[in-house]
């Protein structure tokens, strides 16, 4: 039987891996690329202020939590630090949900109930990853979740939005723990939002989750 062929060691061997690799090393891209990164950008900001708008104008009380309010605090230390989000994420009570709907469903806004969370998608061809995500003030946002969402009252407003203050939004972070609010996290962390005195101001059951991080910021 014929020996199979030697696989070589690329800590030794001097073949450059790669020359191995199908296709040209670097991919010619137009502006019209940047051109669409930046209109998504703008779609994206267009959705939050529309459905804030709308909430507003119904006299609805909410505040915007997940990567927009991570954005929000960021961009408060360090503007080339903060992070793009496709998603809209609102905390209203859920007393108020049947008036939410009417509210956003009137600028556009397509109501759907999806893995357990009330989401609104940006119109008939609107995607569930680029829609409106509802969560309810003062209950878990997951049945299986350490703690509940944050009150209402627990918001501030920054940029012209309510915001839920930068505490509770690191506890909803920590609570979550997806790869997308390890990041986020991280991002607090890289610019001074988040350090070891964090920890005194977060419930104990997530302590050990921000200590892992504290440990290893980089991943």
């Amino acid at each position: 039987m014929a020996a199979a062929p030697e696989t070589p060691n690329p800590e030794t061997s001097s073949e450059d891996p790669w020359a191995r690799m199908p296709g040209p090393s670097v991919v010619t891209f137009g502006f019209d690329v940047l051109d669409r990164v930046e209109q998504a950008v703008a779609m994206v900001k267009e959705r939050l202020k529309r459905a804030v708008a709308a909430l507003d104008a119904a006299g609805i009380p909410h505040a915007v939590v997940g990567g927009h309010a991570v954005a929000a605090w960021v961009a408060r230390i360090d503007p080339a630090a903060v992070r793009t989000t496709v998603d809209v994420d609102l905390l209203i009570d859920r007393a108020d949900l049947p008036r939410a709907t009417a509210a956003l469903e009137a600028v556009g806004f397509i109501h759907s109930f999806t893995f357990g969370i009330n989401i609104f998608v940006d119109g008939p061809q609107g995607k569930a990853r680029e829609a409106v995500h509802i969560l309810f003030a003062g209950e878990p946002v997951k049945p299986a979740d350490p703690t509940a969402a944050p009150e209402l009252s627990a918001a501030q407003t920054l940029d012209g939005y309510r915001i839920v203050d930068i505490d509770r939004l690191i506890t909803m972070k920590l609570t979550a723990y997806r790869d997308k609010d390890r990041t986020h996290l991280r991002d607090m962390i890289d610019v001074g939002l988040i350090d070891a005195a964090t920890l005194d101001r977060i419930p104990v059951v997530l302590r050990p989750r921000l200590e892992q991080l504290l440990a290893n910021p980089d991943g």
